[in-house]
C-alpha cells in the first residue's frame, strides 16, 4: 500500500497534505452533526443519518466522541440531543463580543461606499444614544458626535428600535414621552408612528425626511443578536440637497446589507 506523500514547507517542516484534507472533513462533519442537532430536542440515529447525509458508522464514531467530550447526551432510549456544553461555550464567546469593535469596519466600508455619514445607535431608557459614526468626506456635514441622544420617534435609528419594542413596553412609552414637533415633518400623534413602526417591521428599514432636522433625510436598519432581538440600528444620513430619489432602492439595499452583514457576525442567522 503506497504511503501518503510528506511535502515540506517554506518553513522546513512536513506536511501530510491527505492527512489534512482527512482533519477538515472531520471538522465539517463535526459541526453538521451539531447544527443539525441544535434543530431537535432530541433525535435518533437514523433520522440523524438522514438529515446529516452521514452513514450510521460514521455518525457514531463522532457522536461516541461528542458524548465523551460532554457536548451531547446519549439518553437510554438511544435518543441524542445536545448538552448545555454547547449553551455555555457560545455565551463565553458572546462576552467577548464588543459591538463597537465588531460595526467599525462594517459602518466605514458603508461610509465609503455612500459617501455619506453613518451612525450607530443604541436604546437607553426613552432615547438613542450615538455610539459610533463613520464621518462624510464632504465639506457640509451633520452636526452630531458620539454620546448623543436623539428621540426615538422622530429619527431613523430611533423608529427601528421602536420598531423591536414588545408592544406593553411601546404602549408605555407613547404615553409618557411629549413628541415634540421639531420640524413641520415630525410624527405627533401617537397612532400615525403605530402604523409607521408596521411598516418598518415589514420592510426592514425606516426613514428619517426632514422630521428631527430641516434639510436632512436619514435610512436606517437593524442590528440584531443571536437571539434575533435588535440591539443597535445603523443609518445613513444626507443633506437633502446631496440625495437622489432615484437611488433610494439602491441605498436602502446597501443599508440593509451592511447591517445584515453585523448581524450575523452577532450570530444572527436570519435573512431580513
Amino acid at each position: 500500500m503506497q504511503k501518503p506523500t510528506l511535502r515540506v514547507d517554506v518553513m522546513g517542516k512536513k506536511t501530510n497534505p491527505a492527512g489534512e484534507k482527512q482533519q477538515t472533513s472531520g471538522v465539517i462533519r463535526t459541526i453538521v452533526i451539531l447544527e443539525t442537532l441544535s434543530k431537535h430536542q432530541s433525535i435518533n440515529l437514523e433520522q440523524l443519518s438522514k438529515e446529516t447525509g452521514l452513514p450510521k458508522a460514521t455518525l457514531l464514531r463522532f457522536l461516541s466522541t461528542l458524548v465523551n467530550l460532554g457536548y451531547v447526551y446519549r439518553d437510554n432510549t438511544d435518543l441524542y440531543s445536545l448538552t448545555l456544553k454547547m449553551f455555555s461555550v457560545g455565551s463565553h464567546g458572546l462576552e467577548h463580543i464588543d459591538l463597537i469593535h465588531v460595526a467599525n469596519p462594517v459602518a466605514q466600508q458603508l461610509c465609503d461606499e455612500l459617501g455619506e455619514t453613518v451612525h450607530m445607535g443604541v436604546l437607553e431608557e426613552d432615547k438613542a444614544v450615538y455610539v459610533l459614526k463613520k464621518e462624510s468626506s464632504f465639506t457640509i456635514r451633520m452636526h452630531s458626535r458620539v454620546g448623543k441622544a436623539i428621540p426615538l420617534y422622530c429619527t431613523a435609528i430611533g423608529k427601528v428600535l421602536l420598531s423591536d419594542m414588545p408592544q406593553d413596553t411601546l404602549d408605555e412609552y407613547l404615553s409618557t414621552v411629549k413628541m415634540k414637533p421639531f420640524t413641520p415633518n415630525t410624527i405627533t400623534n401617537s397612532e400615525v408612528l403605530k402604523q409607521e413602526l408596521q411598516q418598518i417591521r415589514e420592510q426592514g428599514w425606516a426613514s428619517d425626511n426632514e422630521e428631527h432636522e430641516m434639510g436632512t433625510l436619514c435610512i436606517g436598519s437593524p442590528i440584531k443578536d443571536y437571539s434575533g432581538k435588535v440591539v443597535a440600528a445603523m443609518s445613513v444620513s444626507w443633506p437633502l440637497f446631496r440625495f437622489n430619489p432615484e437611488e433610494q432602492e439602491r441605498i436602502t439595499k446597501s443599508i440593509l446589507e451592511a447591517c445584515t452583514s453585523l448581524s450575523h457576525l452577532l450570530g444572527w442567522e436570519g435573512t431580513e
